[in-house]
């Protein structure tokens, strides 16, 4: 396995990205006062502990992007890592997470992306949204980075990777000077992925986490790869959609009772989420409001429960909403068919009435997020959005132009650079 001396240019051979003020090593497990994110108060984020997140329709900045005075490198800041300096935009990333992929691709940096963790699992949703827009898809080839190894990191030799240095310094093999070597011989780290269900650090990080949403963390990536305008564009089919979506719910009295789950057929169990929480893992159920069955569960320290049979029943939600659906993670069909077939799910009312549904990839970016929100809008309230066709395994469905939530050649258009 490479060490520090064993890089012929020395240990900072990077020239192309660099961390400047907040490095990883040096100041993220001790605390670092320059990992605040930008805004200590961002509009629908929360910064510490345990806040509430909203998703409004208002863009907030996750980050803040300083251009120095030669005009060439710039700077991002985002929590955990504090500033880092870029003097170019990165060409070679490593991608942990498919809500950073779709993050970059949504602003034309697909092709940027030329690794992946366990792609297999990214792949099926990616293709799934982008393959509705008449948009470039050849992107969605991935070498498979395998687990966080850290010889294949440095065979990979990326400019940067979207992976959030605090976990990865929990990931068996790694530490916190495992994190100081790769981010000081190969190339920054730059990622957040306790935003996703606004879990805690592990306790060696004694720092302030900043929490973000989807979009504050799509306009964050969207300012590292210098395409702030295209962001601003793809942030008004956002506003336009919750705008459109929320001037059109139903009062509260008349919304559906609801349960996201994973199923565990195997288990004859599900594991249920709060559907209403913080964290970007939510973003296309919180801004339903929807009235969540399991609001009052307590859940372990990955934001959910499981369940068996006899608490879904005892909850019987009308609408169940299947998590990962489209993720190519379980077999849709065979998965409806066992809790069908099951002695207790088959008295379940979503199943009854044909409204357990598989729905999309929670580790989503900001393309993932708005089909997400239009197809689970359908789900929830049928009667005001229009009904939902379906699931397809080979791809997004077919909706009418009319019926959809919003317009497709906009988003194509922003993706491919032509808006």
């Amino acid at each position: 396995m490479p060490t520090d001396g064993e890089d012929d240019a020395g240990p900072t051979r990077r020239e192309y990205v660099k961390y400047g003020g907040a490095v990883v090593g040096a100041g993220l497990f001790a605390g670092c006062s320059s990992d605040a994110g930008g805004s200590s108060t961002p509009t629908d984020a929360g910064a510490t502990a345990t806040p509430t997140e909203t998703d409004t329709a208002t863009g907030t900045t996750a980050s803040t992007g300083t251009e120095t005075a030669d005009g060439g490198s710039y700077s991002v800041t985002m929590s955990p890592m504090g500033t880092v300096e870029f003097d170019g935009v990165p060409e070679t990333v490593l991608a942990g997470g498919t809500n950073y992929m779709d993050a970059a691709a949504a602003v034309g940096h697909g092709d940027a992306l030329e690794s992946a963790t366990h792609p297999t699992y990214a792949v099926p949703s990616l293709e799934y949204y982008y393959g509705a827009l008449d948009v470039p898809t050849d992107w969605i080839d991935f070498t498979d980075a395998g687990g966080y190894n850290k010889e294949t990191l440095y065979e990979l030799d990326s400019d940067v990777h979207f992976v959030d240095p605090v976990y990865l310094s929990t990931v068996d093999g790694w530490g916190e000077s495992d994190v100081r070597e790769v981010e000081e011989n190969v190339g920054p780290l730059f990622g957040n992925m306790y935003s996703r269900k606004h879990r805690q650090p592990p306790e060696s990080y004694d720092g302030s986490y900043e929490y973000y949403t989807v979009w504050e963390m799509a306009e964050t990536y969207a300012e590292l790869f210098r395409e702030t305008e295209r962001f601003a564009q793809l942030h008004r089919v956002r506003e336009d959609l919750v705008s459109h979506v929320e001037s059109n719910l139903p009062p509260e009295g008349e919304r559906p009772r609801a349960a996201m789950v994973y199923p565990r057929v195997s288990e004859n169990s599900f594991y249920v989420h709060k559907l209403n929480q913080p964290g970007y893992f939510f973003a296309h159920t919180r801004p339903l409001g929807a009235v969540d069955v399991f609001a009052d569960i307590e859940t372990d320290e990955y934001g959910g429960k499981l369940v068996d049979y006899e608490a879904m029943l005892e909850t019987d939600p009308d609408v169940i909403v299947m998590n990962h659906g489209i993720s190519g993670y379980y077999d849709v069909p065979e998965v409806k068919a066992a809790v069908a077939d099951h002695s207790v799910g088959s008295e379940l009312a979503a199943v009854e009435n044909d409204r357990f549904y598989a729905s999309g990839n929670p580790r989503q970016g900001p393309v993932m997020s708005l089909f997400q929100l239009e197809m689970t809008a359908k789900q929830f309230y049928p009667e005001r959005f229009g009904e939902w066709p379906g699931y397809a395994a080979d791809g997004y469905p077919e909706i009418p132009e009319e019926e959809r939530l919003f317009d497709r050649e906009r988003l194509a258009a922003v993706v491919a650079g032509d808006a």
